[in-house]
């Protein structure tokens, strides 16, 4: 059964939300102390976070921040905030998706279920886990690109991007078919979400000079190049 932390201060909206996840079987915790919620997610060890972005004593962004220093676990959004930097901000962040609220339960579900499904079933097979890519190892279990430069960590969303550009490398991969592999319903993404995504990636791939290999084809699509393969 996966277990999920809610961090929302509205108890009438985390019990509705609480009831509501209970029904589909997942175990559903909440923050005692808003001060301490670095402290709760770890004695929990939740599989997802859910968070709000307007909490007392810290805003949601800055638990993203600190959960993000420990840990790659799925983190969703719910903010009635609808302003886009806020969406930014979160994927900038590393959460994997931003809900809008009011929002239907049936599309929260479906969000869930369908990062639950990738980020703990997508490497099943072993053999997939690892590649090499431009002289560099990619550890996608791990969630690591690695090269004699350094290493850099990806989040799921920027690690499954990867996954999916170096399978089909040389090769242009379109917006939609990126959307379609990641998110699964295109009807539940924000198409911004992917540009954030990407922008981020190749940001942490120039780190260990590997930026220029992923490339933008106007009106296409993108494409992670590995000259050798040529």
């Amino acid at each position: 059964m996966f277990r999920i932390l809610l961090i929302e201060d509205d108890q009438t909206l985390f019990q509705e939300v609480k009831e509501r996840l209970t029904q589909w079987s997942y175990e559903v915790y909440g923050i005692g102390d808003f001060s301490q919620v670095l402290q709760e997610y770890t004695a929990i060890q939740p599989d997802l976070v859910l968070i709000d972005i307007q909490l007392p004593k810290f805003d949601g962004f800055h638990w993203c921040r600190m959960i993000r220093a420990h840990s790659n676990v799925p983190i969703i959004f719910l903010s009635s905030r609808d302003h886009p930097t806020d969406m930014v901000m979160s994927m900038q962040l590393g959460a994997d998706d931003y809900v809008q609220k009011p929002f239907h339960f049936e599309v929260l579900v479906a969000k869930i279920q369908a990062i639950l499904r990738r980020v703990y079933n997508y490497s099943s097979d072993p053999a997939a886990a690892f590649k090499t890519w431009c002289g560099a190892a990619v550890d996608y279990e791990k969630n690591t690109v690695t090269n004699e430069t350094g290493a850099v960590e990806l989040t799921r969303n920027e690690s499954l991007i990867l996954k999916q550009l170096i399978e089909h490398k040389n090769k242009v991969v379109s917006r939609e078919e990126l959307i379609r592999s990641l998110w699964e319903d295109e009807r539940f993404v924000s198409d911004n979400t992917l540009t954030v995504n990407l922008n981020r990636l190749r940001k942490k791939l120039e780190e260990i000079g590997l930026g220029q290999q992923i490339e933008t084809k106007v009106g296409l699509g993108y494409m992670a190049v590995e000259e050798d393969a040529l």
